[in-house]
């Protein structure tokens, strides 16, 4: 059966439809399907069917706009058992779809369209909405609530894809999709709940996404995608709640991609990606995440901020980090090296946290508490000992001189077999040069056998003694000064091997 009236046509253009009969026969065919859902076919098979020429397809392809509002605002509802629903492809739609603040009950699905004027959603209430392989000035769903999908698979949305505050209950799919807004965010999705998955594969960007604050249980998925805004901002999803982020496989951006805040439970991969940002490239900071995978096809063109950020797991590889990385309050449950062999680890875990442009001590103690908690001992100490030296070219001149001192003798406490080496050393030369030259007796006849081993040994010792410092003495020349220098180097090693055993066991 068919309605006489169509009434919500008549809002939309300054010539209203009030009948069927004024409907053309494409329009005519488009409303006898909707009641039971019916596909409308209006293609060609020709090359003519290319959205991008859609402005030329002449009447027998043009569906007013208000005649698509008809339909979905109940114009024809159909008979009971029935399922109306809106199926049209290769149309050109003319006028302005507008639906802001409707009640829809019905799906809708476009493919290969040509859309004269940006659709709006604007607050309504609807269920599927699927325009694919269309041509779009663009499309307005701030705070829509959608119980179903959104789809512009294969589409060119040449304007702001507008999802402020909207919820979806479905997927989100932008799958081989072209948005363009140049100098503007092409995606503005600030607040977007979506409960299925966000689907951005192969993808064009140009203008940047702007999902801050966005909850996204079932992930952003942009394998393969390119997203350009390059002087600003290309995917900014601060405070965003993820369970997979996934910019991997081919992944481009030019322009920073900005995670502050973020929290992602399962995994953020940068595998395969190429990033390129006049600033910082990556900004992680404050980000919580489950596995953090960082193995681009280059290094990114700007730093990494993952200050104060944390992971579970980190997995990398050697020569894909930048020049610059911010590690500064960076917390982490394990590392993983991909390609990497046992024996770099450690100097390439050092070399990652020398790329913090300041010297700041948790950076080390996170690693050396992570080679500790492996029980690789050895490398937990040349951590340490490398916070050290790092921290040694912030000091003043005079502490700076301390530190080369305790770091030649004892390592800073972490190699106190250095000490040993320093004292066989001195044994070594002052029992050589000692036993070649005979000294006086404080008292002759009454003094031990002079022995230049125990002597030497007895001038390095700074306390106490074994008899023979204080039996024989030198009366001048080159002899006498190596006395006095074994001497003073008895107190300086002496004082080394315990501010730096102290050092290390206080760390420790």
């Amino acid at each position: 059966m068919r309605r006489t009236d169509i009434g919500p046509v008549a809002t939309h253009y300054p010539s209203p439809v009030h009948s069927y009969e004024e409907l053309t026969s494409v329009e005519r065919e488009l409303w006898d399907a909707f009641p039971t859902g019916r596909p409308v076919d209006l293609r060609t098979d020709g090359a003519d069917d290319d959205p991008a020429n859609g402005d030329g397809w002449g009447s027998e392809r043009t569906i007013r706009a208000g005649v698509v509002a008809a339909l979905l605002l109940g114009g024809n509802p159909g008979q009971p058992g029935t399922v109306p629903a809106l199926r049209l492809a290769g149309a050109r739609i003319s006028g302005t779809l507008d639906l802001g603040g409707a009640e829809i009950g019905h799906g809708m699905w476009f493919e290969e369209c040509w859309f004269e004027q940006a659709v709006g959603f604007y607050g309504a209430a609807t269920r599927t909405i699927a325009i694919k392989g269309s041509t779009i000035p663009g499309v307005d769903l701030t705070m829509a609530r959608v119980e179903g999908r959104v789809e512009f698979r294969k589409s060119v949305l040449r304007g702001r894809l507008s999802l402020l505050n909207a919820r979806v209950a479905g997927e989100l799919v932008l799958t081989d999709a072209v948005l363009s807004s140049p100098g503007d965010w092409a995606v503005f999705a600030g607040g977007l709940a979506v409960e299925g998955g966000f689907f951005c594969r192969r993808t064009t960007v140009d203008g940047g996404m702007r999902l801050l604050g966005a909850h996204l249980s079932g992930g952003l998925h942009m394998e393969g995608a390119r997203v350009r805004s390059p002087d600003g901002v290309a995917l900014l999803a601060d405070h965003a709640v993820v369970t997979t982020l996934a910019l991997a496989q081919g992944f481009t951006a030019h322009g920073t991609i900005s995670l502050r805040g973020a929290q992602i439970s399962d995994q953020l991969t940068f595998d395969g990606a190429v990033v390129h940002a006049p600033g910082t490239a990556v900004d992680c900071s404050r980000m919580q995440v489950g596995v953090f995978v960082f193995t681009p096809a280059d290094p990114p063109s700007g730093p990494v901020d993952l200050q104060d950020a944390q992971a579970v797991a980190v997995h990398d590889r050697e020569g894909v980090w930048p020049d610059t990385v911010r590690l500064q309050g960076f917390t982490y449950g394990s590392l993983h090296e991909k390609d990497a062999p046992r024996a770099n680890s450690v100097a390439y875990r050092m070399a990652w946290v020398e790329r913090d442009p300041g010297y700041a001590a948790q950076p080390y103690e996170q690693l050396a508490g992570w080679y500790r908690q492996i029980g690789h001992d050895d490398d937990v100490r040349r951590v340490l000992l490398a916070k050290q030296r790092r921290r040694r070219r912030t000091l003043g001149l005079p502490a700076r001189l301390w530190g080369h001192l305790l770091d030649v003798t004892v390592g800073y406490g972490y190699r106190p077999w250095l000490a040993g080496l320093w004292l066989a050393a001195l044994i070594l030369l002052g029992t050589t040069v000692f036993s070649t030259h005979s000294p006086r007796a404080t008292e002759p006849g009454q003094v031990p056998p002079f022995n230049p081993f125990v002597y030497t040994l007895d001038l390095l010792i700074p306390i106490g003694g074994l008899g023979q410092r204080t039996s024989w003495y030198w009366s001048g020349g080159a002899t006498a000064w190596l006395a006095y220098a074994l001497i003073a180097a008895g107190w300086i090693l002496t004082t080394a091997v315990l501010a730096g055993v102290t050092r290390a066991l206080n760390r420790n």
